[in-house]
């Protein structure tokens, strides 16, 4: 009788074993299968965002209510035996994207980044209405249609807006905000200036930092060619150390503000603002838009030359001029080729 009794507890035990090996084998067989087969992410691709604090688990439930996966003992499984920590943040999930691969994405903390251009020979104002136009950046500034804001509040180290921001292209990421991004473009102005000034040609007319920042903003406006951004610098030093005035059209337009219409007139260049040089001697009193690196460069490093005037010639380029006459007889050139 124990005899008999013996030989079925090892036979059940035999069974239990056999058992186990056969569910184990099937169980690793499907783990196995599940880690290499991808993910129902669409063919442009999936966004998920991982808040603070987020574990493993919820992020499955999130992915298993969007039917990226099913939330099943799998990842559990997963998740156990490659424990990882989750790092917060908008992450883009691509086809093809396996289980392993998705943690492995999600502890990487190689988040989504968004791109934002500021660009060369934008107004401050411009720039504030582009930054409020960007849905991918939190809005903690007030709109530019508010009216006038404190700017002083956020920068108190500078009087005047204009001009100090750097044009660049920003990488920025979920959850960053105008404001951020408004501090990083002036902090780059900062170091792109007090490099161009440390490393300026002698004998410049500029007493401070921020007069090449005024000039190089001149410059940004009168010409998209980089050749011609040294010559223009070169004329104005000229005229500047010679005591003539700018008579620079966009200083004039900047001065008119709102009541410009896009055409520039004889009376608008006798009508005498701080920015008119026309009607005054030197330079501006702020800079007239965001100048990028190439303006504060041919600011501070003007090409040498004799000229003293430039008129547009009618194909993106200008025309320069070392005497009044020659100057004259290029603006009857370039009068009788406009329509």
């Amino acid at each position: 009788m124990a005899r008999r009794a013996v030989n079925l507890v090892a036979g059940l035990a035999a069974a239990l074993f056999i058992t186990i090996a056969v569910v184990g084998a099937w169980a690793w067989r499907e783990y196995r299968d599940f880690n290499s087969e991808p993910l129902s992410i669409p063919v442009d691709g999936a966004v998920i965002v991982v808040e603070p604090g987020t574990g493993g688990a919820a992020v499955v439930r999130a992915l298993a209510a969007r039917g990226l996966t099913r939330a099943d003992w799998k990842w559990r499984l997963l998740l156990r035996l490659e424990p990882v920590l989750l790092k917060a943040g908008e992450y883009r999930l691509d086809p093809g994207m396996t289980p392993r691969d998705v943690v492995q994405r999600l502890a990487s903390g190689d988040v989504i980044r968004y791109r934002f251009t500021v660009v060369e020979g934008w107004t401050f104002r411009q720039l504030r209405e582009a930054l409020a136009a960007d849905p991918d950046l939190e809005q903690v500034l007030p709109p530019p249609a508010a009216g006038d804001w404190d700017f002083r509040s956020l920068f108190p180290d500078i009087g005047h807006p204009e001009g100090w921001f750097l044009p660049e292209t920003y990488l920025f990421t979920r959850g960053d905000s105008d404001r951020d991004l408004l501090l990083r473009a002036h902090r780059a102005m900062q170091e792109a200036l007090a490099e161009a000034w440390a490393g300026r040609d002698t004998g410049l007319p500029l007493e401070t930092p921020y007069e090449l920042l005024i000039l190089a903003s001149i410059i940004e406006k009168e010409t998209a060619l980089p050749e011609e951004r040294g010559t223009i610098a070169g004329v104005f030093v000229r005229r500047l150390n010679k005591g003539m005035r700018l008579q620079t059209d966009p200083t004039v337009i900047y001065g008119l503000g709102e009541a410009f219409d896009g055409d520039i007139r004889r009376r608008d260049l006798r009508r005498d603002t701080p920015y008119n040089t026309y009607t005054r001697h030197g330079l501006p009193p702020t800079p007239i838009a965001l100048p990028g690196r190439a303006a504060l460069e041919a600011a501070a490093h003007p090409e040498p030359g004799d000229t003293l005037y430039f008129v547009a010639d009618g194909s993106g380029g200008h025309t320069f001029s070392r005497t009044l006459e020659e100057h004259q007889a290029a603006v009857d050139r370039m009068l009788k080729r406009t329509p």
